[in-house]
C-alpha cells in the first residue's frame, strides 16, 4: 500500500486527487488534509459584492467529493518532517510514501496585527460573507483598498457597482505601496485600467500605505486620514506558516523552489501557489490555470514513481490573463 498525503483542497490539490483516485488499483491510500471543510472558487469572490452572486454557490464540502476514494481530514498542518516523511497537524500525525504540498497562499499582513485585526480580507467564501454583512449594516463614507494588484482593482470596481445598485455614495481609494498599480504588467494595460478607474470615480494613491486603523479611522503614510472608513487588505500573499518554517530554498513569499518535475525531493512534490517553478527567465506567476496543470503533473509523477517509469517534466501552458473589472470593461492578453 502506497500512502499518499495531499495538503490543500484547492485547485491544485483537488486536481491531483482526481488523477490519483483513478489509479486506486495501484494500491493507493490517499489522505487529503485541509483546515477548511470546503473548497472555495476564489476567482469569483469579488463578484459576490458587485454582481450579487450567492457566496454559497462558490463553495463545496470536500467530504462530499470523497465517495470512499480518499480520506478527508479537517485539520491544520503545523509541521512537515521531509526526512522522516511525516506530516504533523494540530491533532495527529500522518506518515507518507508520497506527499503533495498544495496548500495555496494566504493574506500577508507583514507582521502588522493592527491591520490584521481591523481590516477585511478576501481569502475565502466566509470572508466575502463578512464583507457583505458589514456593507449592509454600516453606511461607510470611505472604502479603502490596500493593494493595487489584480484583486485590488477587481474589488474596487465591484464596490463601485455595489454602491451604485444600492444608491449609495462613497469615496473608493486604492492605496498602493509601489509607484504604479498592477506591478510588472504592460503599460498599455495599466493605462487602460487607470482610465477606467477614473471614469468610475475610483482614486489611486501610489507610493503610499495604510499605516494604522483606529476603529473607523484610517491613517495613510502620506498623512491623509479618513473617517467612517472600511479597509480591505489585499496587499500581497504568502505561504502558510508551516511552509515558511521549512528549511528549503524559497522566495520572499515563501514559495518553495521545485525542479522540472515539481519535486522538492523524491517523495515530495509542490503544486499551485506553493510551487516556485523556473520559467521564461524568471518564475511562473500564481494563477489558477497553472495550479491545475501542476496538480495534474505532480499526481502523474507520483504514479510514474510507483510504476518505476520516467517522470514527466512540467510544461506550463499559458492561457494569458484578464484584469476583471466589474463594469464589464475588463482587459487582458
Amino acid at each position: 500500500m502506497n500512502k499518499i498525503v495531499i495538503i490543500g483542497g484547492g485547485f491544485a490539490g483537488l486536481t491531483a486527487l482526481r488523477i490519483l483516485s483513478k489509479n486506486l488499483k495501484l494500491g493507493l491510500d490517499i489522505t487529503l488534509i485541509d483546515k477548511k471543510e470546503t473548497t472555495d472558487f476564489l476567482p469569483m469572490l469579488a463578484d459576490c459584492i458587485g454582481r450579487k452572486i450567492n457566496p454559497d454557490w462558490l463553495n463545496y464540502k470536500i467530504e462530499k467529493v470523497a465517495r470512499k476514494r480518499f480520506k478527508f481530514i479537517k485539520d491544520e498542518v503545523i509541521l512537515i518532517d521531509l526526512d522522516k516523511r511525516i506530516v504533523f497537524t494540530k491533532n495527529q500525525t500522518f506518515d507518507y510514501d508520497y506527499l503533495i504540498i498544495a496548500s495555496g497562499s494566504e493574506t500577508n499582513f507583514y507582521g502588522n496585527d493592527n491591520i490584521k485585526n481591523n481590516s477585511f480580507t478576501l481569502d475565502c467564501v466566509d470572508d466575502v460573507k463578512k464583507i457583505i454583512d458589514a456593507l449592509s449594516k454600516n453606511k461607510f463614507d470611505n472604502f479603502i483598498i490596500a493593494g493595487g494588484g489584480y484583486t485590488g482593482v477587481e474589488l474596487a470596481t465591484n464596490l463601485r457597482v455595489y454602491l451604485k445598485k444600492n444608491k449609495r455614495k462613497g469615496k473608493i481609494i486604492i492605496v498602493e505601496r509601489a509607484s504604479e498599480i498592477l506591478g510588472v504588467l504592460p503599460d498599455w494595460i495599466k493605462n487602460y485600467v487607470k482610465e477606467n478607474l477614473k471614469r468610475l470615480n475610483i482614486d489611486v494613491y501610489v507610493n503610499n500605505t495604510v499605516e494604522k486603523i483606529n476603529e473607523d479611522k484610517v491613517y495613510l503614510s502620506d498623512g491623509n486620514r479618513f473617517e467612517d472608513a472600511i479597509v480591505f487588505w489585499v496587499a500581497g500573499v504568502r505561504t502558510c506558516e508551516f511552509i515558511q518554517n521549512l528549511k528549503l530554498e524559497k522566495n520572499a513569499q515563501g514559495r518553495i523552489k521545485v525542479d522540472q518535475y515539481l519535486r522538492i525531493n523524491d517523495h515530495c512534490f509542490a503544486a499551485g501557489d506553493v510551487a516556485l517553478f523556473n520559467y521564461d527567465k524568471g518564475f511562473l506567476r500564481m494563477a489558477v490555470q497553472f495550479a491545475i496543470l501542476e496538480g495534474k503533473t505532480a499526481a502523474l509523477n507520483i504514479i510514474n514513481s510507483i510504476k518505476g517509469k520516467k517522470l514527466k517534466k512540467f510544461k506550463p501552458y499559458d492561457l494569458g490573463y484578464i484584469i476583471p473589472l466589474a463594469n464589464n470593461q475588463s482587459c487582458g492578453v
